[in-house]
């Protein structure tokens, strides 16, 4: 009797523990040669934002999971530092099929990354195409949407050392601005031998959301080194994208 008193016990908080949860994200987290030392500081981030913030993920670094499951039981599927290129045909398939139906996306630093015309669907949910970027270097973050939850929490001024992405828009694709970088608070010509990089004119975003699809898809280029995941400024930014991709919640109007 008392055995069965507390597995009783422990599958009701189980139960409890599911029912509070507020929503489930995939976590999509590959190593590739630049990013991988980020990937256990980022995990244990997340068991603790899910901790605080009640919420639920799935962390994997194997793409077949786009085939094998029911995304529909995700809020949002994260590409954390991994393109949208490690998916096969199928897989991707399956997760055209998951925005369309109303799934969401949240795209973290060298998910932007990926290769031109190579899944052209891919580039145009997140947005703008990548096209280079200078040395890492610390730079000066400023507040585009002050409204937005990715923004809360940030100066309207932030410190911040990161590989600053230089993007275009070969698609023309509106997207809403969050954070942007200011040129002239870094070298923008501060590049490796052979490669050019020259700014954006003043005009550079480094995180934006937008409606795709049926969803919704926010996106942050910055995140580069796996410090960066124990920093609470940049989780508060991570958290609030991510909070409004799962839930639609949080926009200030």
């Amino acid at each position: 009797m008392k055995r069965l008193t507390i597995a009783l016990a422990v599958a009701l908080a189980a139960s409890n523990a599911a029912a509070d949860s507020q929503f489930k994200l995939l976590v999509l987290a590959i190593p590739n040669k630049y990013h991988y030392e980020y990937i256990p500081i980022a995990r244990d981030s997340f068991e603790k934002l899910g901790k605080l913030h009640s919420f639920d993920f799935n962390w994997t670094n194997k793409p077949e999971v786009f085939e094998k499951e029911n995304l529909k039981q995700y809020a949002a599927v994260v590409f954390l530092n991994t393109p949208g290129e490690e998916l096969n045909p199928a897989q991707r398939a399956k997760f055209e099929e998951y925005m369309r139906n109303g799934g969401n996306a949240v795209v973290v630093h060298r998910a932007l990354i990926t290769p031109p015309n190579g899944w052209v669907w891919y580039e145009k949910m997140v947005g703008r195409t990548f096209k280079t970027h200078p040395m890492l270097q610390t730079g000066v973050v400023t507040v585009a949407d002050s409204k937005f939850p990715a923004s809360y929490g940030i100066p309207d001024r932030w410190i911040w050392s990161d590989e600053w992405y230089e993007t275009t828009n070969p698609f023309n694709i509106k997207v809403n601005a969050v954070l942007k970088v200011d040129e002239s608070s870094y070298d923008v010509t501060k590049i490796w031998p052979g490669q050019v990089s020259t700014g954006m004119n003043g005009d550079h975003p480094v995180s934006w959301y937008h409606q795709y699809e049926k969803g919704r898809v926010f996106v942050t280029a910055l995140g580069h080194n796996g410090e960066m995941y124990r920093d609470p400024q940049y989780l508060t930014h991570l958290l609030g994208g991510i909070y409004w991709a799962a839930t639609g919640y949080g926009v200030s109007r």
